[in-house]
Formats: C-alpha cells, structure tokens, sequence
C-alpha cells in the first residue's frame, strides 16, 4: 500500500486533535480562570534499544501507532485581570491556582470568585470551601473583610482587627501534566504535589481567559483548513489505492 496514506490518515488525526482543543479553548474565551490547553508533539528516539539487534524501531512503533500528538498541556500564562469592587474576589498574578475542597478532593482554579458562607467559611459559589497555605478552610468572623499580597484575610470589628487565616497559593512547575475538570477546574497528577508559593494576590479583582478571542478564532479556522486538506489528501490516496488495486490484480 502507498506510504501516503498513513501520512495522510496521521496528518488527519493530529489535525482533529488540535481542532477540539482550538475549539474548546474558544469556546472558554470569556469563563473566569480559564487555563488554555495547549497541544504538544511527543519525542520519538529513533533506534532498536537494549543493544538487541531484533528490538522492534522505536520510530516504526511510532508511525504505526498513529501517535502524532503527545497530548496537551496547561498554559499557565497570566490573563487579564478586571477589577469588581468585591472585597472576596482575588486575583493571582503570577503561576499559582487557589485549592478547593471540593467532593472529589482538592481541585486547583484561578477562579477567585469566592463568598463568605451563612457559617463564615470562605467558599466557592458552588459552597465548597477554599483552602489555607495549610491545607485547611479559611472561617473568617463579622466584619469588614480586607485581603493583602500574601493572601492575610483580616478582619474588622468594633473590637479591633484580627487575621483570620491566609489563602493557600500553590504552584506546580510549567511542565506538570495538570489533569483539566471542568472549564477552570484542575486536579494534581498521582504523586504529584504543589508548593506553597508567595505569588501576589490582588483583592477586588478577578482573572479572565489567558487567551486572546481574536488569536483563538484565527487558530481554530487554520487548524480547521489544515484538517480539510489532510481530509482531501486522504481521499486522494485512496481513490488511487482502490483505482490501482482494481487495474492491477485483474492481471495477476
């Protein structure tokens, strides 16, 4: 069979890849604390390994594999941040995502739209509540509330102010493999685990898309042509294969 058919047929199947992603990432252009996916080529190593001259070809597994895209990863690019006025709506700038207790485990957004509950527990809108740098929920008392760099939630009473807890800041390095819940939602790898990090968190403000609407609609039409033409391309391919299969064996 003609070798270019499996480079269409793979040309094809990267392409569709790509085009989800192009497409879900547009499609989040305005959800808060939304992280872009980004897809990635994995490495092949050309060679038969172990120094056994059978070993199949590292780069023939590969191929016939189909495995043009490794995956995607996470851009953790800072987008735009918008101010609110509201005291509990924070902002990070700089690579780090809030936890959150949620049902399922801890989650890491950078969404911070949080709210005070009915008890005092500093929560999410869906009332799961958000996490201090010790891996605990925040309550924070009756007052005015004021949030500093460091994530310090203080509180003011008639009686004086007091620190009623610190937002937990974590950071995971740019290559971690972060598993995607939802639209602004993450969970750690097994055996993964973050680190408390001192990036500054900006009270009143929330965090948009790190991806620009116009890029993300410019991407999603390339990727779409990109696939049309492999689409074609495979066509091609095959009406020959089938043209000169049909001349060829009625001589044999």
């Amino acid at each position: 069979m003609d070798s270019g058919i499996y480079a269409a047929y793979t040309g094809l199947l990267a392409r569709t890849q790509a085009l989800d992603t192009a497409a879900n990432n547009l499609a989040n252009a305005g959800t808060v604390g939304f992280r872009a996916q980004r897809d990635y080529f994995r490495s092949v190593l050309a060679g038969i390994g172990d120094g056994q001259e059978t070993a199949p070809s590292q780069v023939g597994n590969a191929v016939n594999d189909f495995g043009v895209l490794g995956g995607s990863l996470i851009d953790q690019g800072q987008g735009a941040v918008t101010a609110t006025g509201n005291p509990l709506d924070l902002a990070l700038n700089g690579l780090g995502f809030f936890a959150i207790q949620a049902k399922q485990g801890t989650q890491y957004t950078r969404d911070g739209a949080f709210m005070r509950s009915d008890t005092g527990v500093l929560q999410t809108a869906q009332g799961e509540p958000v996490l201090d740098v010790n891996g605990q929920p925040i309550t924070i008392p009756s007052g005015a509330v004021d949030v500093g760099p460091d994530g310090s939630v203080s509180v003011t009473t008639a009686e004086g102010s007091a620190i009623a807890g610190q937002v937990g800041v974590f950071a995971f390095s740019a290559e971690t493999p972060l598993v995607a819940l939802g639209t602004n939602r993450f969970a750690a790898p097994a055996g993964v685990q973050p680190v408390v990090t001192a990036v500054p968190v900006q009270e009143g403000a929330l965090e948009g898309t790190n991806l620009d609407a116009v890029h993300g609609t410019m991407q999603l039409i390339l990727v779409q042509r990109q696939a049309e033409m492999m689409q074609k391309a495979l066509s091609v391919f095959n009406n020959d294969f089938d043209k000169t299969a049909s001349e060829e064996l009625g001589r044999v």
